[in-house]
């Protein structure tokens, strides 16, 4: 299901086709390919300094690590992420040999967003969740007192709302919204927007191809 963005100006179709889908297909597969690349996207993030505190623990479906990945999720998300084909944990390496890592946690966000553009390239589907045990995960991953998990991201192939029991399909079917550019963007001091125009572009066909596009 397609639910491009809606914006004042034309975005790459990556970026305008990205969303956060919930109905994955439970026999759906992430080739080995796929998910290099969607790692080696998250490698080549910037970090400041070149720190490059993000790491990833991952596990397929099927898998021990895919089960303590999803035994961390909160109620609501395991009531679908388990149709994924991966799970990973996204975490923070808070120090290095000098010290603490500088804004490790912003680079780990700058990280995870190469990796699920990189799934919109490859035709998957991509969704990062903050509802997640951070101290089950910590436990049952034995991870270091200077590694901190944020989010797990949960990767697979699209499928039908259908999928979804009813509350969770509204969701899915809604439209998506942002707040307008002239609550985001400001000039000369702090609520004077930087653009007062809303009016937004006409959204990408979504009928029209996208590279590695395919739903979601």
């Amino acid at each position: 299901m397609d639910k491009p963005a809606s914006s004042s100006a034309p975005l790459h179709p990556i970026i305008a086709a990205r969303w956060s889908p919930r109905s994955l297909d439970p026999a759906g597969e992430v080739s080995d390919a796929s998910l290099r690349a969607l790692l080696e996207a998250a490698r080549w993030a910037p970090s400041d300094g070149n720190t490059q505190p993000a790491r990833f623990l991952l596990g397929r479906r099927g898998t021990d690590t895919f089960a303590r990945i999803f035994d961390t999720l909160n109620r609501g998300n395991k009531s679908w992420a388990g149709g994924a084909a991966v799970l990973l944990l996204a975490c923070a390496k808070l120090e290095n040999e000098k010290g603490p890592i500088p804004h490790a946690e912003y680079s780990v966000g700058l990280a995870s967003q190469n990796l699920v553009l990189q799934a919109v390239a490859e035709g998957l589907a991509a969704h990062q969740m903050g509802g997640f045990n951070v101290e089950a995960a910590r436990a049952v991953f034995s991870l270091p007192t200077d590694v901190l998990p944020l989010t797990v991201i949960a990767v697979g192939r699209p499928a039908s709302p259908d999928l979804l029991p009813e509350a969770m399909r509204a969701k899915e079917l809604a439209p998506r919204r942002r707040l307008p550019l002239d609550q985001i963007a400001f000039t000369h001091e702090w609520g004077t927007p930087a653009f007062s125009d809303a009016e937004p572009a006409p959204s990408p066909d979504a009928g029209s191809p996208r590279p590695g596009h395919r739903a979601g």
